[in-house]
């Protein structure tokens, strides 16, 4: 038994693969749920089908654009990259810095009154922040070859070291009576990031996200810059003859995953989060990969995947609540999402041959 590569990806495959590894993810979930004393059947209905038909649904609905805001901004930023080789570790570290630089500025004119004003900086200063913090492996790469996979990922910890400072000392809350975080941008109207339409999670994270679906479809679909970043990911070489530039298809990649990082940051700093705390970081730019893979990196595909994901979230807090699964396991049911995509998507690109007579 060997694998034999396929003349061309299999279109049946690639369109089964993400179900299958749902699929598989509950199968062996619902084998660690049982491990863990903790009816598998119940477990896996209140994770994947009671936030969305359950008693409460209408209350997890809402919370359900909340969660998957952030991870799809995130993760169509991460895709363009991915499509062209470039492998952006690091988009936690800057969802952080753009959670930092977005708060400051808001907390900067506080308490001034200028919605109209204050806000759409705080948007422009969270976007610049992580732009700024993705340009540091997007530099050192094109300048001097390094990885940008290890300089983005230890860029992370960095800047939860900086989170840490910042929270402590530079954006501490004077009136907080000595407890590190800022204030409360939810109690500040100029600067907070409420819901546009109450009960539903509708913000303005979330209609980014939507708007960043919209313009990574046509840009991919519809743009010679789209067609670029695919030609570079696909065929290097003839990129290459092409006339593609790598140096700018790095720097517009990870620029722009950096900036989508830092809005999401802003938004969910401005809005569900409220202020900024030394555990403010809640893994979405890790999770955002797994969002990207699961989505095929296609716009669409990460709109799909991102909900699901925030689905895990929402049903794993559930699960945690009524069920007493620890968090651990909830972290680890997610991991399963794309340890068992890569493994099923070894089919799209090859078939299994069996005997002596398999063809080379």
């Amino acid at each position: 038994m060997r694998l034999e590569k396929r003349p061309q990806p299999s279109r049946l495959w690639t369109a089964v693969t993400p179900v299958l590894a749902v699929l598989l993810t509950m199968l062996v979930g619902g084998i660690m749920f049982a491990l863990l004393d903790t009816p598998p059947l119940e477990a896996i209905r209140t994770i994947f089908w009671d936030p969305v038909f359950g008693e409460f649904a209408f209350y997890y609905r809402g919370q359900l654009l909340v969660k998957a805001g952030p991870l799809i901004l995130i993760a169509i930023g991460l895709s363009l990259g991915f499509r062209a080789g470039i492998w952006n570790i690091g988009a936690e570290g800057q969802y952080i810095m753009g959670a930092i630089c977005g708060a400051a500025v808001g907390l900067a004119f506080y308490p001034m009154e200028a919605r109209w004003m204050i806000f759409p900086l705080m948007v422009l200063a969270g976007g610049l922040g992580g732009w700024a913090w993705a340009m540091i492996p997007a530099v050192l790469k094109v300048r001097f070859g390094t990885n940008e996979i290890l300089v983005s990922l230890m860029l992370v910890y960095v800047a939860e070291a900086f989170l840490a400072s910042v929270s402590q000392g530079l954006l501490k809350n004077p009136e907080g009576m000595g407890f590190p975080g800022s204030r409360n941008l939810q109690q500040y109207p100029s600067a907070a990031n409420h819901e546009l339409i109450a009960g539903t999670g509708m913000h303005w994270g979330v209609v980014a996200a939507l708007i960043a679906v919209i313009f990574a479809y046509v840009l991919l679909a519809r743009h010679l810059q789209g067609f670029n970043i695919r030609l570079t990911g696909e065929a290097p070489r003839a990129a290459r003859f092409a006339g593609v530039q790598p140096a700018r298809i790095i720097v517009f990649c990870l620029g722009t995953a950096g900036a989508l990082a830092g809005m999401a940051g802003l938004f969910e700093v401005a809005g569900p989060a409220g202020q900024i705390t030394i555990d403010f970081n809640s893994g979405y730019g890790f999770t955002a990969i797994i969002v990207a893979f699961l989505g095929r990196l296609h716009p669409v595909g990460i709109l799909l995947a991102g909900l699901l994901m925030a689905l895990t979230y929402i049903g794993g807090e559930a699960a945690q609540s009524t069920l007493g699964l620890p968090g651990a396991s909830i972290q680890l049911l997610q991991g399963m999402l794309l340890f068992f995509l890569l493994a099923t998507d070894v089919f799209t690109n090859y078939r299994i041959r069996i005997g002596q007579g398999a063809r080379a």
